[in-house]
């Protein structure tokens, strides 16, 4: 054997007999001497998760939102439970020994079954079983609480809304189910999470990061504090605080105007995308969804016939009636069909009108909110000459009019961060062939130039057509959350969208906003604000089930412009009415810190269309 073989021998030797005292070791400890292996049970069978505090949510102001409140959870610990007296504990949580039953089974239950179908309850680790007690409740417990080898207490903080306002956009949480522990691998049974609104997008960001303490017995048995100083304990990490867009008066000024009414306000800054209000009406007080009667309070507003639950901004589709008239003449300018200066006379015998003197200009048309003024830009639109056959024809104008009316994000979800955007509806050339067997021409389809048939939109996409006018030509996408603490927002918020419409081109349609509002003869006349330039147009919905919805879109002031609106009041007629002064209100509101209109403000929070349908 030379040299070097003998030196590779011995190295293989000492690594070999090196494993065998390792293996041996091992052996010993984990067979043999088995306090190794009941120390690390006993480690394990005392781990419990401590919750982070959930992140904070602010408005634009700095005024609270979303706050923390600390709730108490009693834990148990099976195993460790002795003597137990059912009668004295029930009567210290006040309930009776069959819903105590109910209440462990269900806790079980809770824990879901292995592979194998047997429970992943385990008598040995702490589960909660009374959840939600408030600090009063809990404190009428407390020095009882040692009377029950077993059971502990373990804080944890649930949400509270100080403003009681913008429901819909906070959201609400509840527990975990099946579904939200296969999607993500943090949660376990008895978790909380974001379910709408805010606290459901933004989940990640608020919820922060679990820690982990191991718990020890004290001289009688009973849990208390961490094992070893905390050596084995890592500290929960708190979640991140949110600053919003909603400007919190503004938003609580709204659900006021809307009180009584069904439908929604929507408020933008133009220059930003920033969501300033977000009003779904009927609405809810956000402090029914927290802590122990979240349960019977759901049920209750889900079975409300007035559906207070349902998102109306994001996800009620309505026509948009007369303010699609804005986006007609745009269109016709642009593809150069009709110029500003175009006249065209009232003809009734088109299509239904109210009677005002003849529109001379695009600006006149907009202003006298005139149909077959539209009508007729709308059917050189769709009808340019470029077939003979009619059908031909039609169906080249109208797919190059879908594009342009697709570039101001209507006819799909504008994806802000709430979930439930749905996209309303713009027909194309491919559903009005299936519709009409592919023979149809302008005159099959000529209410979508003033914004009724087949066209449907929402609340926001209306209020973002909105900050489309007010910046002659793009939109950031609409948005609620402003600062996310140690985080950037996401860029998708801060690129302009531009539409195919050219910014020249929006100069006569703006002063005939204008006029619509400051004119005599202009449709919203009850939108005029002293001092404020509001631009505006007025919409009637044509509603088949009652009464027309009420629309007004506006924006402020005229140069420059600070907010956009929309405003949608279903079953109250036309938009000069009633949505046109709520905006009327809500502009002055945020403009000049007050309002100063006291008997329009008295005339809309007077008037209950629940119970008074009457318009006038």
């Amino acid at each position: 054997m030379n040299s070097l073989e003998y030196r590779k021998f011995v190295v293989l030797f000492f690594i070999a007999i090196t494993a065998g005292v390792f293996s041996v070791r091992m052996f010993y400890m984990q067979i043999i001497d088995d306090k190794w292996k009941l120390r690390a049970e006993e480690i394990s069978k005392y781990k419990m998760t401590t919750y982070p505090t959930r992140g904070i949510v602010y408005d634009r102001s700095g005024n609270k939102l979303i706050a923390n409140e600390t709730y108490y959870d009693i834990m148990m610990i099976e195993d460790e439970i002795s003597n137990f007296d059912t009668t004295l504990f029930c009567q210290l949580f006040k309930i009776n020994k069959e819903e105590l039953v109910e209440i462990y089974q269900n806790m079980v239950d809770k824990q879901g079954k292995d592979k194998k179908g047997k429970s992943n309850y385990r008598k040995f680790k702490p589960y909660p079983l009374i959840t939600g007690l408030s600090s009063d409740d809990f404190s009428k417990v407390a020095t009882e609480l040692q009377k029950f080898p077993g059971f502990f207490e373990n804080v944890r903080t649930l949400r509270k809304y100080p403003q009681n306002s913008g429901a819909h956009v906070l959201g609400y949480m509840n527990e975990v189910d099946g579904t939200d522990l296969e999607k993500d691998h943090y949660y376990r049974m008895g978790d909380y999470i974001g379910r709408t609104g805010i606290e459901n997008y933004y989940e990640e960001d608020l919820r922060g990061r679990k820690g982990v303490q191991y718990l020890m017995k004290d001289a009688r048995g009973n849990i208390s504090g961490s094992q070893e100083e905390s050596k084995y304990d890592t500290a929960a990490v708190p979640g991140r605080n949110l600053e919003l867009t909603l400007d919190a008066d503004l938003q609580t000024y709204g659900e006021l105007l809307m009180k009584g009414k069904i439908g929604s306000v929507v408020a933008i800054e133009p220059s930003s995308g920033e969501i300033l209000a977000f009003v779904s009406s009927p609405t809810y007080d956000p402090n029914l969804l927290i802590g122990k009667k979240i349960g019977k309070n759901f049920l209750t507003l889900q079975e409300d016939s007035l559906k207070p639950l349902f998102n109306r901004p994001l996800q009620a589709k309505y026509p948009p009636g007369s303010t699609f008239k804005l986006v007609t003449g745009l269109i016709g300018m642009q593809m150069g069909v009709v110029d500003s200066n175009r006249a065209f006379s009232c003809i009734k015998s088109l299509v239904n009108c109210h009677g005002h003197p003849t529109a001379l200009s695009m600006s006149d048309g907009v202003k006298y909110s005139c149909n077959p003024y539209f009508y007729q830009v709308m059917s050189r639109i769709v009808q340019q000459g470029k077939s003979r056959n009619i059908f031909k024809d039609s169906k080249i104008g109208l797919a190059e009019w879908y594009e342009y009316v697709r570039s101001f994000g209507l006819g799909q979800p504008l994806n802000i961060d709430l979930a439930g955007d749905i996209p309303g509806f713009i027909p194309d050339v491919e559903y009005y062939d299936k519709v009409y067997n592919k023979a149809w021409a302008f005159s099959t389809i000529y209410s979508i130039s003033i914004g009724q048939g087949e066209v449907g939109v929402t609340p926001i996409q209306m209020a973002n057509l909105a900050c489309i006018m007010a910046n002659r030509g793009y939109y950031y996408v609409p948005h609620l959350v402003k600062s996310i603490k140690g985080k950037d927002i996401s860029d998708r918020f801060q690129e302009k969208h531009y539409t195919k419409v050219k910014s020249e081109y929006f100069n006569p349609i703006v002063e005939g906003m204008w006029r619509v509002v400051h004119e005599p003869g202009g449709t919203a006349r009850r939108a005029k604000t002293e001092g404020l330039n509001v631009c505006g147009k007025t919409g009637t919905a044509q509603n088949p089930h009652g009464e027309d919805h009420s629309i007004f879109i506006a924006f402020a002031p005229k140069d420059n412009p600070k907010i956009a609106i929309a405003v949608y009041v279903e079953n109250a007629g036309f938009g000069g009415t009633w949505a046109a002064p709520i905006a009327s209100l809500m502009i002055e509101k945020f403009l000049n810190g007050e309002v100063k209109q006291e008997a329009k403000e008295k005339r809309i929070i007077e008037k209950n269309f629940l119970t008074d349908p009457s318009i006038h």
